[in-house]
């Protein structure tokens, strides 16, 4: 599994012109899940994203996670994280999951927080074209990956 993490202060998806999420505050995640991932990967990635340290303290040292600061959570799915350049200029998801794997994984991935964390948390739709806009804060940018054993 591989997300990116962009600290942002502010993040909103719209499908078809309709607003379906937005948040302030927080954090956004781009969720990739290729083929070995597993319900381990899956929460040992949630545990570094809600306890990245990617927010200043009192001090200005980046030294808060975002559940610290009371921020909220953006999740969005985003097979073209395993787009692979080994040849041309077109990218290949083959080792992205199929979504009768990755589709689970993800809503697994809302219900593990939900159920778990008392945060804000916010996601696109799964398969949809969805449009993003977000407001990095930083910028601070940071790459996570995860795999199976």
């Amino acid at each position: 599994m591989k997300v990116i993490v962009q600290r942002v202060l502010e993040s909103a998806i719209s499908v078809d012109g309709e607003n379906i999420a937005g948040i302030a505050h927080g954090i956004m995640v781009l969720v990739g899940i290729t083929q070995t991932d597993n319900e381990d990967i899956s929460k040992w990635i949630i545990n570094k994203v809600l306890n990245l340290r990617i927010f200043p303290d009192e001090q200005g040292k980046m030294n808060k996670s975002v559940q610290d600061v009371n921020g909220s959570i953006m999740l969005i799915p985003n097979f073209t994280l395993y787009g692979k350049l080994k040849k041309g200029f077109r990218p290949s998801y083959s080792d992205a999951a199929a979504p009768n794997i990755s589709l689970p994984m993800f809503e697994n991935m809302i219900k593990h927080i939900r159920d778990n964390f008392d945060i804000n948390l916010q996601h696109g739709i799964f398969g949809a074209d969805m449009k993003v806009s977000l407001i990095n804060d930083g910028p601070v940018t940071i790459v996570i990956k995860k795999e199976a054993e």
